[in-house]
């Protein structure tokens, strides 16, 4: 088996997952990162919230659809600001979306905010894919992977959009046992929270802190410096 830096793997070998959390626009973050983990992982699995908030997020779609044609396997999570995205696209829920970081996204692509009915057309082909072709969650045998959380006690299978995209204390405060550990973005911590059950790689790359990349099962993080763009939240 050849790994993705062209290396064979040696039989029985475990391979390595890179998981790596919110970039929210933080482009020079994501390219800086990339360039650290890239030819490392046999697996790239992102968390979601590419967009919103910071000064680049076309140029991370861009970043990220070209990657998706030159490794072997990148695994696209969705997070709630795409969902948020794709609401204003269809032309609902305009003022939530422009209000959580919506117009720097918009900019990035050169849209008005004000063109109704014209924005859909004016987003790049590639880019609707990609935001219509995100999963809520995804597995491997080092983890499970999500953007929020997922809800104790309900099998991965039958877990709620709900849950994996905007779930914070209810799972962050569980100690239930999923199996595997479950490797989360969305709630943003100054350092990566490590439990026995979850790990929250959200370091809050759009606030100032880190973006951050976790490889497995060597549970060794990757950071580089984010990009301040908001100050950064109060509550963790």
């Amino acid at each position: 088996m050849l790994s993705s830096n062209g290396a064979r793997t040696p039989p029985g070998a475990s391979l390595r997952t890179c998981v790596i959390g919110d970039i929210h626009g933080c482009h020079t973050s994501l390219q800086a990162l990339l360039k650290k983990v890239v030819d490392r992982a046999d697996t790239l699995i992102f968390l979601g919230d590419y967009v919103d908030r910071g000064p680049e997020s076309k140029q991370v779609l861009d970043t990220l659809i070209h990657l998706a044609g030159t490794h072997p396997h990148v695994i696209f999570l969705k997070g709630n600001h795409e969902l948020m995205f794709e609401n204003f696209l269809m032309g609902s829920k305009r003022s939530t979306f422009l209000r959580i970081g919506g117009r720097q996204t918009l900019d990035s692509y050169g849209i008005d905010p004000t063109a109704q009915g014209k924005v859909l057309k004016q987003l790049p082909r590639p880019h609707f894919d990609f935001l219509e072709n995100l999963t809520l969650h995804y597995e491997d045998q080092h983890g499970i992977y999500v953007h929020g959380g997922l809800q104790p006690g309900r099998h991965l299978s039958r877990q709620t959009p709900e849950w994996c995209l905007w779930v914070r204390d209810r799972f962050i405060h569980s100690s239930y046992n999923f199996g595997k550990p479950v490797i989360f973005g969305h709630t943003v911590f100054r350092m990566p929270l490590v439990e026995h059950n979850k790990i929250g790689i959200d370091t809050g790359a759009v606030y100032g802190g880190l973006l951050t990349a976790l490889l497995l099962p060597d549970m060794e993080f990757i950071q580089v410096a984010g990009e301040q763009a908001h100050p950064f939240p109060e509550t963790l």
